[in-house]
Order: C-alpha cells, then sequence, then structure tokens
C-alpha cells in the first residue's frame, strides 16, 4: 500500500523544535531563574534528551541569549508598530502604552524575566540589555520633552515619567502571586485585566494632558 503521509521537511521540523525549546526555556527561565534553571529541566519539559537539545542549542548561554533576542524583538515590533500609528502628543502616548500592556499582559513570562535580568544586572547575557533598550528609552524621552516644549502635554521630568512607567506596567504582571493574596482577585482574569489597563492609562491621561 501507497504511504499519502506528506513527508517530512527537515528544515521547518527543525525550526519547529526549537519554537517549542523555547517556549519551554522561557517558562524556565521565568520561573526558576538562570542559575535555577538546567538544560536537562527544558529538555525534559519538551520530552527529548538533553543532546538532542544540544544539537538546536550549544550551551545554556546560548540559549538565555536567543530568549531574550525573541523577547526584544516581539516587543520592539509592537512597540514601533504602536508608535507609528498614531500622530502627537496624548494619542501616541495612549497607543504606546496599551500596545505595551497588551504585550506583557500576553506574554507574563516575559516580564518575570525582564525582572530577574534587571536584578541581577543581565550577567548571563553576552548582551547588556540596558544597553539594548537605552536608544528606545532616549528616544522616548526624547518625545516627552519635545511635546511638553510644544505644550501638548504637562511638563514632567521626562526620564523620571519612562521609569515610573516602566515600573506601573511590569509590577503588575511580575508581582501577580502577591497581588491575588492582597486583593483576592485572579490578576490575569480579564475584568481584572482591563481594569488595571483603564487605570494605568487614566492615571497617566491625568498627569499629562494640559489642563
Amino acid at each position: 500500500m501507497t504511504s499519502t503521509a506528506e513527508p517530512l521537511d527537515p528544515v521547518r521540523h527543525a525550526s519547529t523544535r526549537r519554537d517549542v525549546i523555547l517556549a519551554e526555556a522561557i517558562s524556565c527561565f521565568a520561573q526558576w531563574g538562570y542559575e535555577g534553571t538546567s538544560l536537562n529541566d527544558i529538555a525534559a519539559g519538551v520530552g527529548m534528551r538533553r543532546p538532542s537539545l544540544l544539537h538546536h542549542f550549544a550551551s545554556k548561554e546560548i540559549l538565555y541569549q536567543e530568549v531574550f533576542e525573541r523577547l526584544l524583538s516581539d516587543w520592539f515590533q509592537r512597540v514601533e508598530s504602536a508608535a507609528r500609528s498614531t500622530g502627537n502628543g496624548w494619542d501616541k502616548v495612549h497607543s504606546v502604552l496599551s500596545a505595551g500592556f497588551d504585550f506583557f499582559a500576553d506574554n507574563p513570562d516575559y516580564v518575570r524575566l525582564v525582572r530577574r535580568a534587571a536584578i541581577d544586572g543581565g550577567s548571563h547575557l553576552a548582551i547588556d540589555l540596558a544597553g539594548v533598550l537605552r536608544p528606545m528609552f532616549d528616544r522616548a524621552s526624547d518625545y516627552f520633552e519635545s511635546e511638553m516644549a510644544a505644550g501638548r502635554l504637562r511638563r514632567h521630568d521626562p526620564r523620571q515619567l519612562m521609569i515610573t512607567g516602566y515600573g506601573a506596567l511590569l509590577s503588575y504582571f511580575s508581582d501577580a502571586a502577591f497581588l491575588e493574596g492582597l486583593l483576592d482577585v485572579d490578576p490575569f482574569a480579564p475584568p481584572s485585566i482591563e481594569q488595571r489597563r483603564d487605570h494605568v492609562l487614566a492615571l497617566f491621561a491625568a498627569a499629562l494632558l494640559p489642563g
């Protein structure tokens, strides 16, 4: 009997396996950190042996770096798209804040990864996380400065504003377990996410929209 099964595409299969490994690595690194995660843990999570995993990623550090490269690529794409979609003033801020919040809501493991990397200074990365993010930080600060000077946004220290935004967006998702005990609600439930999103946007609108 002749088989009608579609032949396996080795390139596509390898790509799929890499994606599966990366997804498991994101989960493990977010939960246990770099030091607390072994390649054996990740291999077991995807149902393969360590030598097979090493065929795709030669070391834990290389795998960890690729996790962050994917994170940063996804983040830049989401934020840049939001920034290009609107004009100036509060409309652009609203769009970028919304995109950032929605990205973190969709990828809470990414938030925990970034927080862990920020605490340990990115010592396990071959790239400087702060250095990679610095151009975006500076560009956003310059945008705030120019819009404040034009009178379209209320005057604040742009860099302090950026740090406040960083904390407002990331801490909710990284500290979800603590918040659940504090509020007696699931922080990731859709009504909770919507409430938090609306609050963050309203808070920044009150701070930035001219009176």
